[in-house]
């Protein structure tokens, strides 16, 4: 690798350099320890497993045992190393391989693995090669058993995987929620030719049918029509072209419609027809474009009489066919509208491209231990996103070379398995996000606004969080640098990643700081809160015993409203807390907006209230300090006082000022030794603490941790209460359970606010009952 990041072909292989960052593309190569290669006809998609080292904030309490600790923190912080499991994944063109296998042999260190699971045709063309190249064996696995394994793996893992395509709509991509059951379903592969495959399990598979004509005939045709030899070439010059030029119509035959068919005059009756009666030349992009037409219709239609032989309604399209190409889509989405009336969607994959790669990689995973035992997420920092292949469209993606395309795909692995909350009413229909920020304009406009402008007080807090370490600041701009880059992207692809929303721009700021080594910006400022509202607890908690019942749980619900003001993620309660340090508990609770609150059923819940006690409570807190020691835990000492266990659900990892597991774990210590009331709780495992498995401000609860719904199974729960903004207003305000919850939030932004018909610091109160 030369210093400029150039890497060189060999003398043998073609002239031309590869810019090729090695930072940028092959990412951890040297920590790699698993290889899995799909070669097809053009393409080559590599998977590799590698180990990554990163940081972790830890806390760990003092040992305040026989001793006064009222002027000592309550724990301290370290940050440490930590390594997790990532898979990375590549696309190139077949005429760079020997370059690419060159690059990392010679960037691969100490590898484990002594054998590369290969797939696709080209693992039998290509592996005398990568045996040579890699020095190790090439191990070749059936294609269609690992593009089934691909499917059902990005199926499970990644929100937003599929989507419907529907041309000159805004957005143009409507993405699909992830399925707690994903079979069955059908999968039409369209490759040279095109495969149909019926799915009714993870190991349950059956090919049904198929057809020759598929990309390849579109590839060959076109070439032999128009002259063009390269694939996405071809793609390009169909999108450019008008099929009614060489389509003869059925209004050329009518002269409009034939209406007791059904049949309206721009629709197809015979591809190239005109090509036999008129004399005259046709351009290149008209003939690519019918032919582009021709060969998609007969595979929607096919793929629709397979559907309805199955009575299958879920068909995903994907293959190199496919390519994402916006004309390719529509035309297949419209053949299969029409022959089956609606009643089935044609169904497009963002990571269609990488699936028997990944199903390779599994295959050699599952040598060693099952893969399914963990969940995996997409690290937003790392990959690419969906792109349109269309030039006109998105002239951002070809500014790089077209030997590597910039379409990468990274997946962390998690430490657990997420699944949904058992308590949801209907997990197939439930939606976390409350605005799609693809279908919102003004919406999408406003918030990638707001986080441009609140990138720099993010930069600051984060050289602020590690002042000890030197090259903090350099790696805060590195930070904002690619955070930048994501957001102009997102301005311009606003569904590379799914549908856009307020929760996936915090999550990818989270990932991209965590890329930098900032995995805990927050975290003296969260140390400094916790301690400083640790010593009015007493103080709040002999006040509310002072009042009546009726009394009592009002100021409940007004403090615990009043903490969930002290929001570092909110910028208007940033400034206030940066320009007036002596902003405190009361001063929150004189901003709360007076009843009746913008949403206001909080008669309804007192009437409920005076009813038998709930069985056991799931809490999903927010943030530290004021908001979990002052708010959340003098209502937990109510609902236990009443009888009503409650589960504390607290982020795994750290995101903004949110209050984490290993933070509330030494939080209810403390305060058990303050209170008996609590210190009974915990002793008697009537207040239990659980991980939500998420590290994000919002709360996706189809994604959350399996120990959390063993434990809301065994408790037999009953009351959801969600709090906060992140939670409860930006994901989960139309959350529908089949228990009674309690949504509550202070809308700390003014344009939010003034979006749900009020001012800022509004406040939601919404108790819901299950339909019955």
């Amino acid at each position: 690798m030369a210093a400029s990041g150039q890497m060189k072909r060999s003398s043998h292989s073609m002239d031309k350099s590869i810019i090729l960052p090695p930072d940028e593309i092959f990412r951890n190569l040297e920590n790699a320890k698993r290889f899995a290669i799909d070669i097809g006809g053009s393409l080559t998609k590599l998977a590799y497993y590698s180990t990554v080292q990163h940081k972790v904030a830890k806390v760990r309490s003092f040992d305040h045992t026989g001793k006064e600790a009222v002027d000592e923190p309550l724990y301290e912080i370290s940050v440490q190393e930590e390594v997790t499991a990532r898979l990375h994944f590549i696309k190139f063109e077949n005429a760079y391989i020997e370059t690419c296998l060159d690059f990392i042999k010679d960037h691969l260190v100490n590898t484990e693995t002594k054998v590369i699971k290969a797939t696709g045709g080209g693992a039998y063309k290509f592996k005398d090669l990568i045996e040579k190249k890699l020095q190790l064996k090439v191990d070749k696995e059936d294609e269609m058993s690992c593009l089934i394994k691909g499917c059902n793996f990005v199926l499970k893992n990644i929100p937003h995987e599929a989507f419907v395509y529907v041309k000159h709509a805004d957005p143009e991509f409507r993405f699909q929620t992830t399925q707690p059951d994903i079979f069955p379903y059908l999968l039409v592969n369209i490759g040279s030719g095109v495969s149909i495959v019926k799915v009714e399990s993870e190991d349950k598979f059956e090919r049904i049918g198929g057809s020759s004509i598929g990309g390849g005939t579109f590839w060959g045709l076109g070439a032999l029509l128009t002259n063009t030899k390269r694939f996405d070439e071809l793609l390009q010059l169909a999108s450019r072209g008008q099929h009614a030029s060489v389509d003869m119509l059925v209004k050329d035959i009518y002269g409009g419609g034939y209406s007791c068919l059904g049949l309206t005059g721009d629709l197809i009756a015979s591809s190239f027809g005109k090509s036999a009666t008129e004399d005259r030349e046709f351009s290149k992009a008209d003939m690519a474009k019918s032919l582009l037409h021709m060969i998609s219709n007969d595979i929607g239609q096919l793929a629709c009489l397979y559907a309805k032989l199955h009575n299958l309604n879920r068909v995903y399209f994907g293959g190199f066919f496919i390519r994402g190409h916006p004309v390719t889509m529509h035309t297949i989405t419209y053949s299969i509208n029409f022959f089956t009336k609606g009643e089935v969607q044609a169904l497009f994959l963002r990571h269609e491209g990488y699936l028997g790669a990944i199903g390779a990689f599994l295959k050699g995973a599952e040598e060693d231990t099952d893969p399914n035992q963990y969940s995996w997420g997409e690290n937003y920092a790392g990959s690419s996103g969906l792109m349109s292949v269309s030039p006109e469209l998105y002239p951002m993606q070809r500014t790089r070379s077209g030997t590597f395309p910039f379409d990468m795909l990274e997946m962390d692995r998690l430490d657990r398995q997420l699944v949904n909350l058992p308590l949801l009413l209907d997990p197939s229909s439930y939606i976390p996000d409350t605005v799609d920020l693809t279908e919102d304009a003004m919406a999408r406009e406003y918030w990638l606004s707001c986080f441009e402008e609140a990138l720099d007080g993010v930069v600051s807090r984060a050289v602020a969080s590690q002042p000890d370490l030197t090259d903090a600041k350099e790696r805060a701009e590195k930070f904002s640098q690619k955070y930048q880059h994501k957001l102009k992207t997102l301005r311009q692809q606003p569904f590379a990643y799914g549908s856009l929303t307020v929760r996936s721009l915090l999550d990818t700021r989270e990932h991209c700081l965590n890329e930098f080594n900032f995995p805990d910006p927050y975290s003296k400022i969260k140390q400094r809160e916790n301690d400083w509202a640790l010593k009015f607890f007493h103080k709040v908690v002999k006040s509310l015993e002072s009042l009546n019942w009726e009394e009592r749980q009002f100021s409940l619900v007004k403090g615990l409203l009043a903490g969930n003001v002290f929001d570092w993620g909110a910028k208007a309660v940033s400034d206030i807390l940066v320009t007036d340090p002596d902003f405190g508990f009361e001063e929150a609770k004189q901003q709360l907006q007076e009843r009746p609150w913008l949403i206001d059923t909080y008669n309804k819940w007192i009437e409920r209230l005076k009813g038998p006690p709930h069985k056991c409570a799931l809490f999903f807190v927010d943030n530290s300090g004021i908001d979990i020691i002052l708010g959340v835990f003098p209502l937990v000492r109510e609902l236990l006082c009443r009888g009503t266990e409650v589960i504390l659900a607290s982020n795994s990892g750290p995101a903004l000022n949110d209050v984490t597991y290993s933070e509330l774990q030494i939080l209810t210590e403390r305060i058990a030794a303050m209170d008996s009331v609590i210190q009974s709780g915990v002793q008697k495992e009537q207040l239990i603490l659980v991980q939500s498995g998420s590290s994000s401000p919002c709360l996706d609860l189809s994604r959350l941790d399996k120990g959390l719904a063993t434990v809301v199974r065994e408790r037999h729960t009953d009351l959801v209460i969600i709090e906060g903004m992140g939670r409860a207003i930006h994901t989960n305000f139309y959350a529908a359970l089949c228990c009674e919850s309690l949504k509550l939030a202070v809308i700390k932004n003014s344009w939010l606010a003034d979006r749900f018909g009020g001012k800022i610091f509004s406040v939601v109160f919404k108790y819901e009952q299950p339909c019955k």
